[in-house]
């Protein structure tokens, strides 16, 4: 039996070209939205929407100027791009740290801003917010990206607050490490900065804390992300899902 319980939604995903967020637009196309799939890759994002039956939106979410002046609307926005750079805070370049917090903060700030008033004009909306275990607790070498996720953390709190009285809900997801594009490629920078083989990065670095041994897949996660924008989860706003493997009982 198909699952229609999200037909006439429109859900913007962004970062929804691959990974987690190509994983959550699937699902949520899969439950009878009409997605809007946003990525800086053009190319792909529009291989993703055909697929679907959805539409391409090709964006740079840095260019914060032009996403604050963009037409956006959306039943659904599920804030999930994001990048990764793993430095020490001393090598770090300050202008990878600012478009890293540009990308992961400020673009989800304002895509939020620009879809409120017509979720709070309907009386319905869902923001989820594609977090991290790294927006609960910290890592060496990842500065900037705990920077972001911190600042989403909090910005999605608030946006519950301000949303609740309109039947608008925000909600963050946190994984841990998943398989995909994003984590493949730290597993170098990794290896090179804790001075082990490429190798052993997955075992020693990535689950050290994990008491489940194994990588989240994308479609775990774009599950608990469709389940967050249904009709059943009117009541859960303002907290952080964590899919960490046991990683934060610690």
């Amino acid at each position: 039996m198909v699952d229609v319980e999200l037909t006439g939604k429109r859900a913007l995903v962004t970062g929804a070209a691959s990974g987690i967020g190509e994983a959550v637009a699937r699902e949520l196309a899969a439950r009878g939205a009409h997605v809007v799939v946003a990525d800086l890759d053009g190319e792909a994002a529009s291989r993703v929407a055909d697929e679907l039956g959805g539409e391409a939106w090709t964006v740079d979410l840095s260019d914060l100027d032009g996403l604050a002046t963009a037409d956006v609307r959306a039943d659904i926005l599920v804030n999930n791009a994001g990048i990764q750079t793993v430095s020490p805070i001393e090598e770090f370049d300050p202008a990878r740290f600012r478009l890293m917090i540009d990308l992961m903060l400020t673009a989800p700030f304002l895509l939020t801003r620009a879809v409120l008033p017509g979720m709070y004009a309907q009386g319905w909306g869902r923001v989820v917010n594609v977090s991290s275990v790294h927006g609960l607790r910290a890592s060496a070498f990842k500065s900037a990206y705990v920077a972001a996720k911190h600042g989403l953390e909090g910005l999605s709190k608030v946006t519950a607050l301000e949303g609740a009285p309109h039947g608008v809900t925000s909600n963050c997801v946190n994984p841990g490490y998943v398989r995909t594009p994003l984590v493949e490629r730290q597993i170098a920078d990794q290896a090179r900065l804790h001075g082990i083989p490429e190798s052993e990065v997955v075992e020693k670095v990535l689950l050290t804390e994990s008491a489940i041994k194994r990588l989240l897949e994308p479609t775990e996660v774009a599950d608990l992300v469709a389940w967050l924008c249904g009709p059943t989860s009117g009541m859960v706003t303002g907290t952080s899902y964590v899919m960490d493997g046991g990683w934060t009982s610690r």
